[in-house]
């Protein structure tokens, strides 16, 4: 099994889904016998699984220190914003920032709503996960070189 599958398994389920949607209360007036509810975002069944399986991640590979994602992304140059992080050139990061940049997406998410709703719709989360499968799939060769 590749380090990265239970991730990168996503790839192709994020072309037909629609991620979510922001839920907007247009029917309450703002009253005290109707209050308007705090607008949210409504994410389907694939990204809550998605988010359970970086969490997943996290605990089994503590080597990555992903609770640390900020300091890691710093190390690389990144700040973590929306901006720098969907702008992040990852073609020569390694395993451990990518995570840190899908952590820190994941994580966003529970200070800003709706900051992981981006990272999907401007393909960060997509450009991230591709990122993983060719490290694994250079790792996997690596490893096909050392067969005796």
């Amino acid at each position: 099994m590749n380090k990265f599958e239970n991730l990168i398994k996503y790839l192709p389920l994020l072309e037909d889904d629609d991620i979510g949607t922001w839920i907007i209360d247009r029917e309450n007036d703002g009253t005290l016998k109707h209050p308007i509810q705090i607008p949210f975002v409504n994410y389907s069944e694939m990204v809550h699984h998605f988010i359970k399986d970086v969490y997943d991640f996290e605990e089994k590979n503590k080597d990555f220190e992903l609770t640390r994602y900020g300091e890691i992304l710093e190390k690389n140059g990144l700040e973590w914003g929306s901006k720098s992080m969907s702008e992040a050139d990852v073609s020569s990061l390694d395993s451990q920032c990518v995570m840190a940049l899908i952590m820190g997406a994941v994580r966003a998410e529970r200070f800003c709503d709706g900051a992981l709703l981006g990272f999907f719709k401007d393909g960060s989360i997509k450009k991230w996960l591709e990122r993983l499968k060719e490290i694994d799939i250079n790792n996997i060769s690596e490893e096909k070189n050392y067969d005796w």
